[in-house]
Order: structure tokens, then sequence, then C-alpha cells
């Protein structure tokens, strides 16, 4: 099963007829994805397909500094996008305690469906952003 999450994605194919893959760039972020069959997009069952949308590098800096503060993580322990919160030894209560943080840091409120979702630096950071884009319109 696939999963494509996005605020704004708009593709544009770049066909190549001596190529047996095409492009699609998105406004986000370049996305490459390759088939066999010259006559259609792909289907998302077939293929490994990913979009992600780049957090603010400032709002990632700001999740991992909670994140290690939350589960009192030595300095030498690395941190980057795809750290996965369970593999850094967070239970479900450190993933609420580490959610609350955020909340409170970024004056944003969170949905417990939501924060049910978050397992990575990088799903929380891109949520946040989200969050704090939306109370910014206006959206609550």
């Amino acid at each position: 099963m696939a999963t494509v999450s996005a605020t704004c994605l708009r593709f544009q194919p770049l066909f190549s007829q001596s190529n047996r893959s095409s492009q699609a760039a998105a406004s986000l972020k370049p996305v490459s994805v390759g088939w066999a069959k010259n006559n259609g997009f792909p289907s998302l069952k077939a293929s490994r397909f990913r979009v992600s949308c780049a957090a603010k590098p400032e709002t990632v800096e700001k999740v991992i500094e909670i994140v290690r503060k939350q589960l009192a993580l030595t300095p030498e322990t690395e941190l980057t996008n795809e750290s996965k919160f369970a593999a850094l030894g967070a239970d479900s209560l450190d993933t609420v305690e580490i959610v609350m943080a955020l909340e409170e840091e970024f004056d944003i409120n969170v949905e417990e469906e939501s924060s049910q979702n978050i397992t990575t630096v990088r799903e929380a950071a891109d949520m946040i952003d989200k969050l704090v884009q939306k109370k910014a319109e206006g959206g609550s």
C-alpha cells in the first residue's frame, strides 16, 4: 500500500523517448519514477513511490532538540530526519510526552489521531509546519 502526503504537489511529466523511464518534477521536490511500459503511469502497487515534504530546517532542529531532551539522549546519539522514536527507545508514553512538548514549544494543538501517526523526526516536523501554517492562515 502506498501513501502520498503533501500540502501542495504539482506534477509536470517530462518524457524521454530514448529512455524507458520517465521523470516527474514536483513543485516541492523532484521525484523520479521508472516503469517498463510506455503507455501509462505505473500502478502504485507495483512501484515504490515516496514523496516527502521538507519541513523548515529550523523546525527539524527544534524537533531534534526536543526529542533529545524528552528521551534524555546523549549528545553523541545521532538524530536525523529519518530517526524513528521507537528505535531511540521511546515507548508510547514517551511519544505522548514528545508531542506535548512540541505543542507547547510551537503553540499548536495536535489532534490525537495525528499524534498516533508520528513515528519519526520528519513526520513530526512536517506536521508542525503544516499546523503552524494553518494557524497563521486563521484555520485555528
